[in-house]
């Protein structure tokens, strides 16, 4: 059996093909976290929680959505991290300390890839040695230079402490390009559009039965480009400019005969949803406490205090992505956050929505006019746009491609498995040729 493996900024997934040649998905605990018994991904997360601690004193992790489950049931007594691989460019996050343990960065990758190889050993009943995983097009350092070579290197290092001796990299959208093919009796240029939760990621690609017969399979790639915005960056905005002003965001307090306003970093917060929780600290409380006392909207900054008191962060982020999902399959919902004492209750239709995110809806499409232009390939001659992930159900997303080449050429499917499936494809196609 051949494994390819999607470790994802969100979520994560396996691939596994065996003699049939046929990919299948690995299915994970949900952790009563939803009606369904099980799933297809892992949630890319770790909870910590102090009072459980291995025979050397070192915490013990709980992966996916049983640390999502600990973190909930917990609180203060549990640390929750995610979003490991946005922070594989950074030169500063080199490690972070748990109840004074240090974890590096690539030892806390390795703790979910670990996980993901010990779920594909038991559907594969024999140890696993080599994968093929993915990764987006550009690894970009927050100040915009290429950080490529690092951030392989870190995540070639974090496989390595997991137990998989042998990595093979794919670029996410040609994993992609992979699970498309296999629907194909003819060869087809095809544009692959992958839509994760930290990034977009673009590949020209030429599929069909006549890329078997290439040396190098790999030479049908015609281009690649990525931007980094995806699923979670359309979530901030919705917390950003439809939720956060029921909790204080852009209101005033009285102060030294002054009427200022209550600080925006503490809504900067909110970008994450494990963050709001670092609210939590005395002095930011007692902050919170005295602006209370002086707020034109003191009933809001109460509700942010319950907010964070009450760890509701991950409730709300839930709220969200409800609301965003109803939105992709009508033109307007309501948003309910009902936690009490806490209840926000708010209209939003599908063009207020896609007028937050706007800007980032221009950087998508601009990188594919990047992509074709450095091609050389006229939209015309793409005979097929494969959209995948989450945020390719976004009608604003698909209206992009729809515009650009016609609806009728644009397919999506496999939306959180079609890249897992696709790397197995390619371990198969890599590995197996001995």
């Amino acid at each position: 059996m051949f494994v390819g493996m999607d470790f994802g900024t969100s979520n994560s997934a396996v691939g596994i093909v065996d003699a049939s040649g046929a990919a299948r998905i690995v299915s994970h605990d949900n952790a009563g976290l939803s009606e369904r018994a099980t799933a297809d991904t892992l949630r890319s997360m770790i909870a910590f929680d102090r009072a459980h601690r291995d025979g050397d004193g070192w915490p013990l992790p709980l992966v996916g959505q049983a640390g999502i489950a600990a973190y909930l049931n917990s609180g203060d007594e549990c640390r929750l991290l995610q979003s490991f691989k946005s922070h594989l460019t950074s030169r500063l996050f080199t490690s972070a300390t748990i109840f004074n343990r240090p974890y590096s960065l690539e030892r806390l990758i390795a703790i979910v890839v670990e996980r993901l190889r010990l779920s594909a050993e038991g559907q594969r009943g024999a140890p696993l040695t080599q994968v093929v995983a993915g990764r987006p097009v550009r690894f970009v350092a927050e100040d915009g230079k290429d950080a490529d070579d690092y951030a392989v290197e870190r995540l070639t290092e974090a496989f390595c402490q997991a137990g998989i001796a042998e990595v093979a990299f794919e670029f996410e959208p040609i994993a992609a390009a992979y699970y498309y093919e296999r629907t194909l009796d003819h060869d087809e240029t095809v544009l692959v559009a992958d839509f994760g939760g930290g990034t977009s990621d673009f590949c020209l690609v030429r599929l069909g039965p006549g890329r078997a017969g290439m040396a190098d399979p790999r030479d049908a790639i015609i281009g690649t480009g990525g931007v980094g915005i995806a699923g979670d960056t359309f979530d901030r905005r919705i917390v950003e400019r439809g939720i956060a002003p029921f909790f204080g965001k852009n209101t005033t307090y009285h102060s030294n005969k002054k009427d200022l306003p209550v600080p925006d970093w503490i809504y900067g917060k909110f970008a994450r949803w494990h963050h709001i929780g670092f609210l939590g600290t005395g002095s930011t409380l007692r902050m919170l406490r005295d602006i209370q006392r002086h707020a034109s909207h003191p009933e809001r900054i109460e509700d942010l205090l319950t907010l964070i008191e009450y760890n509701l962060g991950y409730h709300l982020y839930r709220s969200v992505e409800q609301a965003k999902v109803a939105l992709s399959q009508g033109t307007e919902t309501t948003f309910v956050f009902d936690h009490d004492p806490v209840r926000v209750e708010r209209p939003i239709t599908r063009a207020e929505f896609e007028d937050w995110i706007s800007p980032e809806l221009t950087e998508i499409e601009t990188c594919v006019e990047t992509l074709l232009t450095s091609t050389g390939t006229p939209a015309g001659k793409v005979d097929r746009v494969f959209m995948t992930g989450g945020s390719s159900l976004v009608p604003a997303v698909r209206a992009i491609f729809d515009r650009r080449f016609g609806a009728d050429r644009v397919r999506a499917g496999g939306e959180f498995v079609s890249v897992a499936s696709g790397l197995a494809y390619r371990a198969a196609e890599l590995f197996g040729r001995g």
